[in-house]
């Protein structure tokens, strides 16, 4: 269900839907060129229990894409936190995956010491300094961007994409491929895309990831075994930062746990809300 913010209430270039009902609230952000459509495979379980917030990012699915600069991962963050203010959600897990996930640690860090956050679920997290991905290299190039963005079919773009970052590019089918080409097919959003890859590498990265630590809240890290987008290396040292964090490795999985292994991802994502991964330190 897509709301609308009341009368009163400064709306925000996001696009929001709402599933279930219950006391306790989940964000789900999701990943560079993604949208809620990632999550789709969680979205109907977490609901049964959850109160869930599907966000569109800035630039990204069906949210708008205005023509300014304000694209940095700090840009989306702050839209984040604002809209978790404007609900006033409390008992609140912030779900991120890929940039969404360096995102939610951003959204974290705001949320220190107000105690609406009690969770953290990061899929895939950007959070410290690695290679760019092809795709995201691609979108920084700006004007050879858009024209390549423009006139190569979007099914075959993204296609490309999703392929080099899987498993097993067998499993790709062609509805997921239409779930992330359809927003490429407008011109503002690819701009956007082109903008937020140019940002998405803050100057302040390094005093950003200086307090990560300082979350401590119960954070499940779900990776992966073969992602060769977010390199497991970057899970472990979040397992060694983060002070309340455990680590789940998927095998035979690469970059999208919700979309490779919906099952198996899911069981571990409930076992942690439900209390059975405690959020004690881990390394696996």
């Amino acid at each position: 269900m897509t709301t609308h913010p009341p009368r009163g209430v400064l709306a925000l270039p996001l696009h929001m839907e709402r599933h279930g009902e219950g006391r306790s609230s989940i964000v789900l952000l999701h990943g560079y060129a993604g949208s809620s459509f990632s999550w789709r495979y969680w979205i109907p379980s977490l609901a049964a229990r959850h109160e869930v917030w599907a966000l569109d990012l800035k630039g990204h699915g069906s949210a708008p894409a205005p023509p300014d600069d304000d694209y940095s991962p700090h840009d989306h963050a702050e839209l984040v936190y604002r809209f978790i203010l404007q609900k006033d959600l409390r008992d609140l897990t912030l779900f991120g995956h890929s940039m969404g996930g360096g995102i939610a640690l951003l959204v974290a860090l705001r949320l220190l010491d107000q105690g609406r956050l009690r969770r953290l679920v990061l899929v895939a997290s950007a959070a410290y300094p690695q290679r760019l991905p092809p795709f995201v290299k691609l979108a920084r190039t700006g004007r050879w961007a858009q024209w390549l963005f423009a006139l190569v079919p979007k099914r075959r773009l993204i296609g490309w994409v999703l392929r080099s970052i899987v498993y097993d590019p067998s499993n790709i089918s062609g509805a997921q491929i239409e779930g992330y080409a359809e927003p490429l097919r407008s011109a503002p959003h690819r701009l956007a895309l082109i903008k937020t890859a140019q940002a998405i590498v803050p100057p302040d990265l390094g005093e950003m990831t200086a307090r990560y630590s300082e979350i401590d809240v119960p954070t499940l890290l779900l990776w992966g075994r073969h992602d060769g987008v977010v390199p497991l290396s970057v899970a472990h040292e979040l397992a060694k930062t983060l002070p309340r964090a455990t680590l789940e490795v998927l095998e035979e999985c690469g970059h999208l746990p919700p979309e490779e292994l919906p099952h198996a991802s899911l069981e571990i994502v409930e076992r942690f809300l439900g209390g059975d991964i405690s959020g004690a330190p881990t390394h696996t």
